[in-house]
């Protein structure tokens, strides 16, 4: 969340840069509720220090104090009920973008930072699913719509993409962890992605857990109401995701680009405040190691205000081609959330005796299965040399 006090303190800056995330009348209606509960306040403690008398009470004190205590309680009532409002207004409001990201809420309104690699020139470039073996009838049998089997090479050569991304980013002293990815509703909201994004997660109401889209939530929440004594400390997940693709309606119907279920590496990290934009490139060079050693074509964008989502003050997307599509897809994304996680789970530092208060966390993804389908197209079945260390065929066939 954000910080209260700072935005008190400056309401219309804060205003300014919320307004960019289309959340300016979010932020008032906050600050309204947040000036009704602290016009409570006070009220509450005048009526609190008058129920305590010194001494053996009169009768007319006795008398008196009985209405001051009806008046404390319907003023504890009205304040419970204003804190509760200002709460739950301030759990909504977004983390303010950073100045330095575009304005707009469109994939079209990023900044396109630069570029590595040539497409291929291909003649007629065939889509994945003509190249891998992707069974997705038998898949939408078992479980519907937007679910695959990866089947032999193909297999492999995903097994492969993970087993190299993970080892790039352990050497880059990133720690492996193996998450979970059914976690409580306190993660999903500390995290941010509730109550926005909630309409995109899998829910087990029955026990009251939800399945992760990403294992940045169970990162996130391995250190919740923690106070860290080391910093920084760099992690990197593997999980399989889930997401159900809320409002994708006839979008990325065909082949495996965008489905339900999927694994993924992810980076995390937790930082102090004044390191967190350092961390931000660090991450992106991470990403941008992986991909050329993976040896597909891609571009960096800075993406704009209004799509960076409610946790992140900056993101950079990595775009990689895909040459059946002829253009350039969302592989891998990296965002600096500064303090807002960290605030909501209840996450602080104390290094070497100095109190450096709620830390920074960041997330980038290092690779996904989407990084395998660019791999089939712009390759055309062909595979990175870096991948036949890790048991990847030579060459894909279905």
């Amino acid at each position: 969340m954000i910080d209260a006090r700072a935005a008190r303190n400056a309401p219309d800056e804060f205003r300014r840069r919320l307004a960019r995330k289309g959340a300016a009348d979010a932020f008032d209606a906050w600050l309204a509720a947040d000036e009704r509960w602290r016009e409570v306040v006070p009220r509450v403690d005048d009526l609190r220090s008058r129920t305590k008398l010194k001494g053996k009470p009169t009768p007319e004190q006795l008398e008196g104090l009985k209405g001051v205590k009806e008046q404390l309680q319907a003023a504890e009532q009205e304040l419970v009920a204003a804190e509760a409002e200002r709460d739950a207004l301030l759990m909504q409001l977004p983390n303010p973008p950073a100045d330095d990201t575009p304005d707009g809420d469109r994939d079209e309104d990023a900044d396109e930072v630069r570029r590595w690699g040539e497409p291929p020139q291909l003649d007629d470039p065939k889509e994945h699913t003509e190249i891998g073996r992707f069974e997705m009838e038998r898949a939408a049998r078992l479980s519907g719509s937007r679910f695959g089997y990866f089947v032999g090479d193909t297999a492999l050569l995903a097994l492969a993409v993970h087993r190299y991304a993970l080892d790039t980013v352990v050497r880059e002293g990133f720690t492996p962890v193996l998450t979970p990815v059914l976690v409580r509703e306190e993660a999903m909201y500390g995290t941010g992605f509730f109550p926005t994004d909630r309409t995109n997660i899998y829910a087990l109401p029955e026990d009251e857990l939800y399945l992760t889209g990403t294992s940045e939530v169970a990162l996130a929440g391995m250190h919740m109401g923690e106070i860290l004594d080391e910093l920084p400390l760099r992690y990197a997940g593997y999980s399989v995701n889930f997401r159900r693709e809320a409002g994708a309606a006839g979008k990325d119907t065909r082949g495996m680009f965008r489905v339900h279920q999927f694994a993924k590496v992810e980076m995390f990290v937790f930082c102090a405040p004044d390191d967190s934009a350092a961390e931000h490139e660090r991450l992106l060079a991470v990403e941008e190691q992986i991909l050329q050693g993976l040896e597909i074509p891609y571009r960096v964008v800075n993406v704009a205000a209004g799509d960076l989502g409610a946790p992140a003050v900056k993101k950079y997307d990595c775009e990689g081609w895909f040459a059946h599509q002829q253009r350039y897809r969302e592989l891998t994304s990296t965002s600096n959330t500064t303090d807002f996680q960290a605030r909501r789970l209840g996450i602080r530092a104390r290094v070497d005796g100095k109190n450096l208060g709620p830390v920074h966390t960041l997330n980038g993804t290092a690779v996904t299965d989407r990084a395998t389908l660019a791999i089939l197209e712009n390759l055309q079945g062909g595979v990175p040399d870096v991948l036949r260390q890790y048991g990847a065929p030579e060459h894909v066939s279905r």
